[in-house]
């Protein structure tokens, strides 16, 4: 099954994932990618959509989606670093996955966020992402 990161929500103040599932009165419905528990969400909630995050690279943004696929085509079978691994350790796969990464806007703090959502993706749902020709099948059906 594919996953849809316009659905897949980062939620400040709140550790892990969540899947979008519907507008409340008083907010959104969202579930924990890892533990299926159902929130809601109030509306003063900062809340992203994966979807909407982008990488600094030296001369462009690079969307997180394509970050997921670098750091897949990196890692090959092996499992990511954990988001508690060293700068050093955390830099060396980005400079492989992505290696014209900015330096100076995209920080060790942002490579560990980038990891742990990998390894919550790879864990709890697919690198297998939905794309606007999905969205629009999806529409007109």
């Amino acid at each position: 099954m594919k996953t849809d990161l316009a659905k897949i929500l980062s939620v400040s103040g709140h550790s892990g994932l969540f899947l979008y599932l519907a507008q409340a009165r008083n907010g959104i419905i969202a579930e924990s990618l890892s533990d299926k528990k159902r929130t809601v969400f109030d509306p003063r909630s900062k809340m992203t959509t994966l979807e909407d995050i982008s990488i600094y690279t030296t001369d462009k943004e690079m969307k997180l989606s394509e970050v997921f696929l670098a750091l897949k085509a990196a890692l090959g079978d092996a499992q990511a670093p954990s988001k508690k691994a060293s700068d050093a350790e955390l830099k060396a796969l980005f400079a492989k996955a992505v290696p014209d990464y900015d330096e100076d806007r995209f920080y060790v703090s942002h490579m560990r966020k980038v990891v742990d959502w990998y390894t919550q993706l790879v864990n709890f749902a697919s690198l297998d992402f939905t794309t606007d020709e999905d969205r629009k099948a999806d529409e007109q059906a």
